[in-house]
């Protein structure tokens, strides 16, 4: 798979890409209002870019330059961008040996997409039901 193949709501089995950025831990809290780092990494291959969002014990396993097999991911819109980001329970990282080449100037995150499908009517997810 490459990155310009890459849709909202997709899953990703695997994907070889080049950490090209990473940025500054942030703190944040979680819904479980425990706090959390978390990092915009820009990864990317010779289709294009895009952001994978990593939290806490995930931003140490990548840096700069290095070529990354993600396995076990999918991807999610925040604020109207695309984000790869690994599932909580099997998603993976790990450092391989490739040159990759990246190509910069097709950034996906920067494209603006609408997830239509999450918000039902009277802007409830769909699948959510009241329990009483």
């Amino acid at each position: 798979m490459k990155v310009n193949e890459l849709a909202p709501r997709s899953n990703v089995d695997e994907i070889y890409v080049k950490v090209v950025k990473v940025s500054e831990p942030r703190k944040v809290f979680g819904r479980d209002g425990i706090s959390h780092k978390v990092s915009d990494v820009l990864v990317g291959d010779e289709s294009g870019t895009i952001i994978m969002t990593l939290w806490d014990n995930s931003i140490s396993m990548v840096k700069e330059g290095e070529s990354v097999r993600v396995e076990n991911a999918y991807i999610s819109t925040f604020k109207g961008s695309m984000r790869l980001s690994l599932k909580k329970n099997g998603g993976n990282i790990s450092v391989v040996d490739r040159d990759i080449e990246v190509n910069t100037k097709n950034n996906m995150s920067d494209r603006i997409v609408e997830d239509s499908n999450s918000y039902g009517y009277y802007g409830r997810r769909r699948g959510y039901r009241k329990r009483y």
